[in-house]
């Protein structure tokens, strides 16, 4: 279950860690390469034919269809020139079920990739720190990028947007901003301030303040105090005209959790029932496939992959036997993750 989408079915954009950014707490692995040249990653072809055969698969099973599609990924989705047809070919082939993009928002410098993201029914950027100096540190980024640009490129999407949205016939984006703390590095008074007076701005229909629930990249990627957070998001929220936004939701950019195909991921609680007579040879296909997006704990694996946890922590416990996962603890829990060579 997403924390901000609801019941979502995930598309990965890219299919390996390729990124505008190499964020410390980001728990998709180390990345691959670092950015910001745009290429049909994963074609529109390939992955509107997964999801095309997924969907054949849901009618079959009589299942709910998800509440929103993101497209998302093990990097920056907007990297991917077909995003445009794949936006085109999500509305052809699953109609009315609203399409979301996560995105960093590195690459709405480019008024053709707002463009592109217009098309979608939700924008979900992330704007971690104005400040440079944490924003180096906390986002790594291409050595193209600066947060001013990038906080630009939104402001500029959103006007664009709500200019659209007086006209009755067009669609407006919904826009939804995100800030991920990290204790100790974008968390200070200063970016408070320079967020507060962005967000003033920008008036989102949402601001969600988040911090680390899970381990990041780097060691030194952890999670504020609840104090700092609900201090955060009541200022946040205050500019931006909102009520503050309660809950919380882990470090990964909404990227779920079970995998439906090679490029297809979906987690959902409500109207689907736990599948315990699964194979544990799919099972083991299953756990290794999802902890080499994140660490996750045994509980969490089995709720996003609808298994039983008896059968979960079975594998689990000969993965760990045969060196094909490793664990770390975080906060008094066990964090399982894929080995990388």
């Amino acid at each position: 279950m997403s924390g901000r989408l609801g019941r979502s079915l995930g598309l990965d954009l890219l299919g390996r860690r390729v990124c505008s950014m190499n964020c410390v707490y980001c728990e998709s692995g180390p990345l691959e390469q670092l950015t910001l040249a745009r290429r049909a990653y994963v074609p529109a072809a390939e992955l509107l034919a997964e999801l095309e055969r997924w969907e054949a698969a849901r009618q079959a099973a009589g299942e709910a269809l998800p509440k929103v599609v993101s497209l998302g990924g093990l990097g920056e989705p907007t990297l991917n020139s077909d995003l445009p047809a794949i936006i085109d070919g999500v509305r052809r082939l699953l109609p009315g079920v609203p399409v979301a993009v996560l995105t960093n928002a590195s690459l709405m410098t480019d008024p053709q990739v707002r463009q592109e993201l217009a098309k979608a029914d939700m924008l979900l950027p992330s704007l971690d720190s104005l400040v440079p100096e944490e924003f180096a540190l906390v986002n790594r980024a291409h050595p193209g990028l600066n947060p001013k640009d990038i906080a630009d490129g939104i402001l500029a999407f959103q006007e664009h947007s709500r200019a659209l949205g007086k006209d009755s016939r067009a669609r407006h984006t919904k826009l939804f901003l995100e800030i991920l703390l990290v204790a100790g590095v974008n968390d200070s008074e200063r970016n408070l301030e320079l967020l507060a007076a962005f967000c003033n701005r920008l008036q989102p229909d949402r601001v969600d303040v988040v911090t680390l629930s899970r381990p990041g990249t780097e060691a030194l990627a952890r999670a504020v105090d609840p104090a700092t957070l609900a201090r955060w998001r009541e200022r946040l929220a205050g500019q931006a005209n909102l009520a503050a936004q309660a809950g919380e939701r882990d470090n990964t950019r909404e990227r779920a959790e079970g995998t439906v195909g090679s490029r297809l991921a979906q987690r959902e609680k409500n109207g689907h029932k736990q599948n315990g007579s699964v194979q544990p040879e799919e099972l083991r296909a299953r756990l290794l496939a999802s902890l080499a997006r994140r660490p996750q704990t045994g509980a969490q694996l089995a709720e996003a992959l609808l298994a039983d946890q008896g059968a979960v922590s079975t594998v689990l416990a000969e993965l760990l036997g045969a060196g094909r996962i490793a664990v770390r603890q975080q906060d008094g829990q066990d964090y399982y993750q894929a080995r990388t060579e």
